[in-house]
């Protein structure tokens, strides 16, 4: 049974409109996939090279298994962001003698052909012949190899169990990533040592063959989280319930009624992001904007006082910005499918992209409070932020919602973020331009005569005056607006 599930889904695919209009772009993205597996197999051939160049008095076994854990954590970020949910039309088999098990374990199981499961074995199958079993021998190559295995298994199957559970319970969600994140800091701060930690839990498996017992057990578990969430959550009774439950959670505050017509377009919008999974997706990606600088501040007081500023300002501009420049670049393109309803409304379109602009603001105000922290690496850091917030809210917000108006294409919103580059056109790359050389041409003139700070105090001037001007750019934005309306409207009407 679960193989013809799987001929089903096969044929499904294979039949659809999607896939055959977008055959070429998935050969291009079969291709660049190729070059990452070869540079992944390279990296593996290599790896002792490598490691001799990091640390050449230090064990390479033992090196190597103090980034495993780093790695470990890095995937299931990475699958979080990036692995879609299987997807299997239940309706249409509940109704047939077929198992309930059988559908949910073809659910499960599929997820393990993700190509996330086999990408590392393409850097471990050299490390095992290079150096695991010269340093540990053959048998115990083979326990250390299963240990990881099965802990990938286990990634995939935690990750897929977590992004079910996001809509059922996003707390318990939250808090799993909040512990993991207070790790990474940690490690981060010097308070606790994930490699020393690392290093000598996938030492000990090696070490003590039954202790593989313990990887198995966890990815039983993750399995069994799957199996009986989804046997709880198979009914459409039950899919319809959480729906309504959604729906009822998300009415509008009491502050966004009292802004009349703007804070019910603002209420609109905050529902679209909550209830579609490509927009969900960009939520979920919010705490890389924010955390980046932690990655880069602690590493850049090495680097020149000039790079240095350079480099602030772009982290600046991202951690500021980058949530708010993927709301204003697809401003428009996300309400395609019901474009044609707000052209029939007798709706203020000024008062429309003022919205828009109090939301890209709002996002971009929440995430420079979040970044506030970073005050403890230093007072400049702080400087700089503020500067390229003022720039983003008093320039670039402006500058994206007005290139957001040449954008003609469509976005379904059903389909995840994760590979998918529909609705991206030439206008989507043009904006892109002032978000991250703007601010340094402005920059460059400043350093060049030895005043950096008063560049960068300039270009936070400039977002001040852009905020007093704020009504002027709105009215050029919305005249733009009414002359693209009827274009947006007809290539929003082409089906994917």
């Amino acid at each position: 049974m679960i193989l013809r599930f799987f001929l089903l889904q096969i044929k499904a695919a294979t039949r659809s409109l999607v896939w055959q209009k977008n055959l070429a772009l998935n050969l291009v993205i079969g291709f660049f996939l190729f070059l990452f597996a070869a540079y992944l197999l390279m990296l593996g051939l290599f790896i002792k090279q490598i490691l001799n160049e990091i640390a050449p008095h230090k064990d390479h076994y033992v090196l190597f298994n103090g980034f495993l854990l780093y790695y470990f954590v890095g995937d299931l970020l990475i699958r979080f962001l990036m692995q879609s949910l299987p997807i299997l039309t239940i309706e249409s088999f509940l109704h047939l003698p077929v198992k309930k098990a059988s559908i949910i374990n073809y659910m499960i199981g599929r997820t393990a052909f993700d190509v996330f499961n086999y990408l590392p074995l393409l850097i471990l199958t050299p490390v095992i012949f290079t150096i695991v079993v010269p340093y540990v021998g053959g048998f115990h190559a083979v326990i250390w190899i299963l240990t990881l295995l099965m802990l990938i298994g286990c990634n995939n199957f935690l990750v897929v169990f977590l992004k079910r559970l996001l809509g059922v319970k996003p707390l318990f969600v939250a808090a799993f990533a909040a512990g993991i994140i207070a790790l990474v800091i940690s490690d981060r701060l010097g308070l606790i040592s994930l490699s020393g930690i690392s290093s000598g839990v996938f030492g000990f498996f090696p070490e003590h063959p039954m202790a593989i017992i313990l990887p198995l057990i966890w990815l039983i578990a993750t399995y069994s989280m799957q199996y009986y969430f989804l046997q709880i959550h198979l009914y459409p009774e039950e899919i319809q319930k959480k729906k309504s439950e959604q729906v009822q959670d998300h009415t509008e505050s009491q502050i966004l009624k009292s802004m009349g017509l703007i804070g019910s377009i603002i209420s609109v919008e905050f529902k679209l992001y909550l209830r579609n999974k490509r927009t969900k997706t960009m939520l979920y990606m919010a705490p890389l904007f924010i955390l980046y600088g932690l990655m880069v501040y602690p590493e850049a007081t090495s680097y020149h006082e000039n790079k240095q500023e350079i480099l602030y300002m772009l982290i600046g501009v991202f951690m500021t910005g980058g949530l708010m420049l993927n709301y204003a670049n697809y401003a428009f393109g996300y309400e395609s499918a019901y474009f044609d309803g707000l052209l029939t409304k007798n709706i203020d379109f000024t008062q429309y992209i003022r919205a828009k602009f109090y939301i890209a603001v709002l996002i971009s105000t929440i995430c420079y409070i979040l970044t506030i922290p970073y005050l403890l690496f230093g007072f400049r850091i702080l400087l700089i932020n503020t500067a390229m917030y003022l720039y983003n809210i008093g320039i670039l917000a402006f500058i994206l919602i007005y290139i957001a108006t040449y954008n003609k294409k469509r976005i379904d919103l059903s389909r995840g973020g994760a590979f998918n580059y529909q609705g991206i056109g030439a206008s989507n790359y043009l904006a892109l331009i002032p978000a991250f050389l703007l601010p340094f041409l402005i920059f460059l003139p400043f350093r060049y005569f030895g005043h950096p700070y008063w560049g960068i105090a300039f270009t936070g001037l400039l977002g001040l005056t852009g905020l007093f001007l704020s009504e002027y750019f709105i009215r050029m934005i919305t005249n733009s607006f009414h002359r693209r309306k009827y274009i947006m409207s007809a290539s929003f009407r082409q089906r994917l």
